[in-house]
């Protein structure tokens, strides 16, 4: 305990800067936990969190959640497009990130660099206007191009075909420059040495790179997968709402939507609680499976 204490001591000026990150934390993440209650209630807004009925069992919202015609689909569609993202969404950024390391002229991997984290900036109402120009059935510039080829336009945006592929690959471009940069600073804390002594042995630069740079960046990885694994059950509300439509519910409506439209427009609160307390614990599980993964690999990622 003694030790403990000089240790605090010792080190008190780095607490102090510690303060107001656990003040925020504890101000807007866990006091606002208690509204979880609203999913075991009949909440009025009227009557408050604390005023509100019990609901008669406990487990209505989500029986009723559970029983709904679209639970299924939208279930399968959150996952799907999650999954994807995740799959596809991985290896981009460390490819970018490989060949970034690897450029030797600084004014074009500066350039590079800025274009691509440049859409990190921009929010997902830009972005799909940008899709909209280019995708539209009628304006869009890609359409303007196959007609004049000689083909017929193609509904982008308003197709179960391709909608799915169109969120993917442009969650793909407004990210890829944000987490190229997360894996370069995680390529510059590998030891030097390192490549000078694979140097003398003659490996190449794409020996060194499998065998030092992959590896050396591995706890990144996985670190990063987890933090996404534990959103999967998000699959990205702002992106998927600004731009979907009611042709393409079958394979773009997610939990996210379809509680925003039934249970926030009708005032159902809590109903959007007990998905949003779902959504948590599938979360929480999916985090604490994906870390023992990674220790069964050797890395701990907390």
């Amino acid at each position: 305990m003694e030790y403990r204490l000089k240790t605090l001591w010792k080190f008190k000026m780095l607490y102090l800067f510690l303060i107001p990150g656990m003040i925020y934390y504890v101000v807007f993440r866990y006091f606002p936990m208690y509204g979880v209650v609203i999913a075991f209630k009949d909440f009025s807004i009227m009557d408050g969190i604390v005023g509100s009925g019990w609901a008669n069992p406990w487990y209505k919202h989500f029986v009723y959640f559970y029983e709904s015609p679209y639970f299924t689909q939208l279930l399968s569609n959150t996952l799907l497009i999650s999954v994807y993202k995740l799959v596809f969404g991985t290896i981009p950024p460390i490819v970018l990130a490989l060949l970034l390391n690897e450029c030797a002229v600084r004014w074009f991997k500066s350039f590079v660099q800025t274009v691509t984290y440049m859409p990190y900036f921009l929010s997902w109402v830009i972005i799909s206007g940008i899709l909209i120009a280019l995708l539209s059935q009628n304006s869009g510039v890609v359409n303007y191009f196959i007609k004049e080829a000689g083909g017929e336009s193609v509904p982008f945006l308003t197709s179960t075909e391709y909608f799915r592929s169109i969120l993917i690959a442009s969650d793909i471009w407004q990210s890829i420059g944000y987490n190229a940069i997360i894996y370069l600073a995680a390529i510059t804390g590998i030891d030097a040495t390192l490549y000078e002594a694979a140097r003398v042995d003659g490996a190449s630069r794409l020996r060194m790179i499998w065998s030092i740079t992959l590896p050396g960046i591995r706890n990144v990885i996985i670190l990063l997968v987890v933090l996404k694994l534990g959103h999967i059950m998000d699959a990205g509300f702002e992106q998927i709402y600004i731009l979907y439509n009611i042709q393409v519910y079958p394979v773009a409506d997610i939990l996210d939507t379809w509680v925003f439209r039934t249970g926030l427009q009708q005032m159902n609160f809590s109903l959007a609680s007990a998905v949003g307390l779902f959504k948590s614990v599938i979360g929480l599980v999916l985090v604490v499976l994906a870390n023992s993964l990674a220790k069964r690999w050797g890395e701990n990622v907390w």
